[in-house]
């Protein structure tokens, strides 16, 4: 863990990260990554940039901006995109896969667990805690993003106007973001210094030191761009989809449940613009209303489930499958559990596999632009109006956990307090979002016991 805080030792970057040791960091990672998308965002950025030095700000925040464009869970594409850069296709799929394995074995489990065993009190007041903790965070990560990017007044004007657009006119998210990309496009060509990614970047550079892959670190030479790379990545990802595709047409035919949860999972990863929240009204409308594979009660236990469990949010999916595969018992009631991983583990397999596609074919694209302007503008832009979007997001965790039945049914004061609570750890003591969780847990489960 280096973190010299000498002059010297931040002079020079950090020892050179071996392909095992960043391993062990992306396990860790995927055991730890709690608090959506935001807080993940900013868990990375304490590790990466500020404590390890593995990449510089401006890089990471040049990643970041293209994961934001991308359909699919940014956080996990950002983890993706770093180990790709760090160690080639292999540490790009290690970051990425591991990014989701710890949560998919865990929501496994729990689903299990909540399908046998009816509800669980233990999950009921963790969740209790953790709920307002998770606004708290998302409210520090707008507040440290926003701290960054928001340089001068054009990019606080954008900010403010994702803002609206998002939580007065309710605009779809790829709306808000062709939009920051557009101003974003013309204000680099009429009023460069405005977009100038990040801003001042002596200032940045100096308090984190020299990284490993610096602001000027030559691009390495497997993340040039080539179209035979990108033709490569392309076939392989097109049959990485229709092997499965086709042996579960094959096996079962196409309007079984299993083929059907491939197709629109598949279809869902290509929507989730704007991270699980954007893609959430879709996946009820699909897996509750239309294909009827779980009860809508059941749809908001599962996401209180994905909120306690590291990982993307959007890992619900997997609680939607097993639950879809489970109770459908297409092996018989005797395999019930078998139907129902296999199930979890098809709807993950569909719902991640374009985010790795996106990463390891644009990826070289990506690094050839980090000193362009024509390219780092719009992306500047976009980050500003992401910063709209996450205060947003705030607001919306912050009255569904204050007003639990709308603002007739009387206002959460415990839970405020447990949101307080954590905004001062995090704000003012500057205390780790695990411990924050961790925390906020333990409080909940406590309340939870002794009402009982």
């Amino acid at each position: 863990m280096q973190h010299h805080d000498t002059p010297a030792a931040l002079a020079a970057p950090p020892a050179a990260v071996s392909f095992w040791q960043a391993l062990l960091f992306w396990l860790k990672l995927g055991c730890v990554s709690f608090g959506g998308p935001a807080g993940q965002i900013a868990l990375m950025h304490q590790e990466l940039v500020e404590r390890r030095r593995w990449i510089s700000e401006r890089r990471f925040l040049h990643a970041l901006n293209y994961c934001m464009l991308l359909p699919g869970p940014e956080a996990q594409q950002l983890a993706t995109y770093i180990g790709w850069l760090m160690h080639r296709s292999r540490g790009g799929i290690v970051a990425g896969v591991l990014f989701v394995l710890p949560s998919l074995l865990i929501l496994i489990a729990l689903s299990w667990v909540y399908i046998a065993f009816g509800n669980v009190p233990v999950v009921a007041g963790v969740f209790y805690g953790i709920k307002p903790a998770v606004t708290a965070i998302v409210l520090h990560a707008a507040h440290r993003i926003g701290g960054r990017a928001l340089k001068n007044p054009v990019l606080w004007g954008i900010a403010a106007l994702s803002f609206v657009a998002i939580f007065a006119l309710n605009l779809p998210f790829p709306l808000i973001v062709a939009g920051a990309a557009v101003i974003g496009y013309f204000g680099g060509r009429i009023a460069p210094d405005k977009f100038k990614a990040g801003g001042d970047h002596g200032k940045a550079g100096k308090s984190y030191g020299a990284a490993l892959i610096d602001d000027h670190t030559p691009t390495p030479p497997h993340a040039r761009f080539t179209w035979a790379g990108l033709l490569r990545i392309g076939v392989i990802g097109l049959l990485l989809w229709v092997l499965p595709m086709g042996v579960l047409t094959a096996l079962f035919g196409w309007q079984h449940g299993f083929t059907q949860m491939g197709w629109f999972f598949t279809k869902a990863a290509l929507l989730t613009f704007g991270g699980a929240y954007a893609v959430l009204p879709y996946v009820y409308q699909g897996a509750v209303t239309h294909y009827g594979w779980l009860s809508a009660t059941q749809m908001i236990d599962g996401l209180a489930l994905g909120e306690t469990t590291p990982g993307p949010l959007i890992m619900v999916v997997a609680f939607v499958g097993f639950v879809g595969g489970y109770v459908q018992a297409s092996f018989g009631p005797e395999l019930a559990f078998a139907a129902g991983v296999l199930a979890a583990v098809l709807v993950t397999w569909f719902t991640f596999l374009p985010s790795f596609i996106f990463i390891l074919a644009g990826g070289p694209l990506v690094e050839a632009t980090h000193d362009d302007l024509t390219f780092t503008a719009p992306l500047t832009a976009i980050t500003a109006a992401v910063v709209g979007v996450i205060l947003n997001l705030a607001l919306f965790f912050a009255y569904h956990v204050l007003w639990p039945s709308d603002f007739a049914g009387g206002f959460a004061w415990i839970q405020a307090l447990i949101a307080l609570a954590a905004a001062i750890a995090l704000f003012v003591f500057k205390r780790n979002v695990i411990h924050v969780l961790a925390g906020c847990a333990l409080v909940g489960l406590l309340l939870k016991i002794l009402q009982h």
